[in-house]
């Protein structure tokens, strides 16, 4: 083992932005600010997981919320509401992200819309200049995760993912302790993904409600039809739009089963089996799934490495104690992790490890992005991080579609041979709009 196993693992995973062993970006890529002064922020979709981070942001002294933003008129001044009674001053509150990004004095965005936005508005945003926390999964697909990084890097932006678990004590414990060796060598991760969700049933197309600038919200995805089951949240459900639950509560502990086997590369072989087993309704991603991921080692320093998923999601009970969570293969014991709960190990023979409990920390994590800033560090849950983690769940899908082994290249991102999965790693976008990202 290493002489310097800690720094090492810091400098692999991001954590040494908060542990001293951070590298630097270059001096553009922070703002002329003061450690005391104000950061001006705007957040982007400030419904659902925006207005929680819309209520800490405006808890804090060190920064001031200028804008909210979002297509829908009742939760926009909802938000307003909320900025103006925790602090006494009125945000500008659009509907047009371009409002918010024309102006200069803005420094950051929280970007918490619909996954399909996620990519535009995050290219957009590190392109006028602004630093960026974005929802996960980061990209709506592959392709556009690759753009994000590239133009997170040309514009020296710091780009924080919403994988809050990066920045969470007992989770970063959990990882030093693989990286330790605890369990010895880590050959297998495995995420699930088993909780009950419910039924949207099946809805005709419709007019959209007056408070809703439907067009907008669809942005570059293309045009279709409103449905009452597709806003909001219910979204994730649709192809042009969200990425199915592997993409937004499975993404989370897929993150934890990359960092813990150790891998930042992407795979060469992915597996999968799945479907709509248990739904009759207008869902269009999968409510079962098991997935396998096979990363190639170089047969010297590093063995074959395997990482599975398991979802479904019209379980009512946990697994391994958690609703979701995670388990590490060693050669010498296993870890149980559960991002919500804690950790623990069993050795050789049954006999108990090491454990910790704890719960993960959002604060911990604006926190992180919010120093990064400051400092030019890249955040725990830097875009690259992301991309690789949402890279998952879209070649997921894309073995899921096409109900076949996908053989993927890691240094160019493409499939060989199989033009139909490989037409899924990008996306049809809306012809002529200006949000959709050059390159893709």
């Amino acid at each position: 083992m290493s002489q310097h196993p800690r720094r090492d693992f810091l400098k692999q995973t991001g954590w040494g932005a908060a542990a001293g062993a951070a590298w630097s970006l270059t001096p553009s890529a922070v703002r002329a600010a003061g450690a005391n002064e104000k950061l001006i922020a705007a957040v982007i979709g400030p419904g659902g997981m925006g207005g929680s981070h819309l209520r800490q942001l405006v808890a804090r002294q060190d920064v001031s919320v200028a804008y909210v933003c979002d297509v829908d008129a009742n939760r926009l001044a909802a938000a307003a509401r909320v900025v103006q009674e925790a602090t006494g001053q009125a945000p500008k509150a659009v509907k047009d992200l371009r409002e918010v990004l024309d102006d200069k004095s803005v420094d950051a965005v929280w970007i918490a819309t619909p996954d399909h936005w996620h990519a535009p508005a995050t290219i957009l945003a590190c392109d006028a200049g602004k630093h960026v926390y974005v929802e996960k999964p980061c990209s709506h697909n592959l392709r556009e995760g690759r753009l994000m990084v590239e133009a997170a890097r040309r514009n020296d932006r710091v780009v924080q993912v919403g994988t809050q678990s990066r920045s969470t004590e007992h989770v970063i414990q959990a990882m030093q302790a693989l990286q330790d060796g605890v369990i010895g060598e880590v050959l297998v991760a495995k995420a699930w993904n088993s909780q009950r969700r419910g039924n949207i049933g099946h809805q005709p197309p419709s007019d959209p409600p007056p408070h809703l600038d439907f067009d907008l919200w669809l942005g570059p995805a293309p045009a279709c039809p409103y449905r009452a089951n597709m806003l909001h949240s219910i979204w994730r459900w649709w192809y042009d739009f969200g990425a199915g639950d592997i993409g937004n509560d499975g993404v989370h502990d897929i993150d934890l089963a990359r960092w813990g086997l150790g891998v930042d590369v992407q795979p060469n072989t992915i597996a999968a089996l799945g479907g709509k087993y248990f739904f009759d309704d207008d869902q269009q991603w999968p409510d079962t799934q098991y997935v396998v991921f096979e990363y190639a080692g170089d047969g010297q320093k590093t063995r074959t490495r395997q990482l599975i998923f398991e979802q479904r999601i019209w379980s009512p009970y946990f697994q391994e104690g958690h609703e979701n969570g995670n388990a590490f293969y060693g050669t010498k014991g296993v870890m149980i992790l559960g991002k919500m709960a804690g950790w623990k190990v069993t050795l050789a023979g049954n006999k108990p490890g090491p454990s910790a409990a704890g719960t993960f920390s959002l604060p911990a994590h604006h926190q992180n992005f919010l120093d990064c800033i400051r400092s030019g560090a890249r955040p725990n849950a830097d875009i690259e991080i992301g991309h690789l983690t949402a890279s998952l769940c879209h070649l997921a899908n894309i073995a899921t579609r096409v109900g076949r082994v996908v053989r993927f290249d890691p240094q160019s991102e493409q499939i060989a041979g199989d033009p139909e999965a490989a037409k899924l790693l990008r996306r049809e976008y809306r012809p002529g709009h200006w949000a959709v990202p050059k390159g893709v």
